[in-house]
């Protein structure tokens, strides 16, 4: 069922088109209309519909600036109009269809299989972090969950050498030799790593503890499998050799 929003200024109109729209399709479930674009525009930053219907020519705000002050275009727009000459503007606002009043049957079926193709295609990239993150968050996969340049990256902790501190930014440096750099201070850093695995020895450092292959005490260093060479500080030393 596809969740539709109607805004048309003329309430006869928005009757006429309501009732088009659910004589010809079962498919189509209308959640809401209005006949101020104000009010529309309102609740469309906070609700999500599959579709938005838009009439073209409204007098306090026409379709097409309608458009513009979405502040979400997450959903596809049909713009419904009487006249032919707004078709090719319309496509090129960012709605994907227009119907010509009265509604044609056919038109509106296919106009139906557009919205489908739209809403499958652009499934969006905040759903599908939520869906990725409710499946990392099942305690048998359970993995380090890294948001960096737009994308979030999957890890074993395995994967992981050590994090170093750069100020406002933080570096964690991989086994395989790579590198992710993430707009973070390494105290949030911290809070992400798990606790059973991972120990900030450094102001400036959290290694992997499983990564390491020696511990010089005198000196205050940790050599990692990798052989990096990791600074242990004088106030983190006594909580480190507890760990151990």
């Amino acid at each position: 069922m596809i969740e539709a929003v109607l805004v048309d200024d003329e309430v006869k109109a928005l009757q006429s088109l309501s009732w088009e729209l659910t004589n010809f399709s079962d498919e189509i479930e209308i959640i809401a209309s209005f006949t101020d674009p104000i009010e529309a525009l309102g609740y469309l930053e906070g609700n999500r519909p599959d579709c938005l219907f838009l009439d073209i020519e409204m007098p306090t705000m026409d379709g097409f600036q309608f458009i513009k002050n979405l502040k979400t275009k997450n959903f596809p727009v049909v713009i419904t109009t009487a006249y032919n000459q707004y078709a090719i503007k319309a496509l090129k606002n960012e709605a994907i269809d227009y119907l010509l009043k009265p509604i044609d049957s056919d038109d509106l079926k296919d106009t139906i299989g557009k919205i489908k193709r739209y809403n499958a295609r652009n499934y969006t990239a905040e759903n599908l972090e939520k869906l990725l993150l409710k499946f990392n968050n099942n305690p048998i996969r359970k993995k380090i969950t890294l948001n960096t340049d737009g994308k979030l990256i999957f890890l074993e902790s395995d994967e992981i050498l050590y994090a170093e501190s750069d100020g406002n930014y933080s570096t964690i440096f991989l086994t395989n030799g790579n590198k992710i750099v993430l707009t973070k201070k390494l105290k949030e850093v911290n809070e992400i790593l798990p606790s059973d695995t991972f120990f900030r020895v450094h102001n400036s450092y959290i290694v992997n503890i499983g990564k390491i292959k020696e511990f010089l005490k005198t000196d205050g260093y940790v050599i990692l499998d990798s052989k990096n060479k990791i600074p242990v500080s004088r106030q983190k030393k006594s909580d480190f050799l507890d760990l151990l």
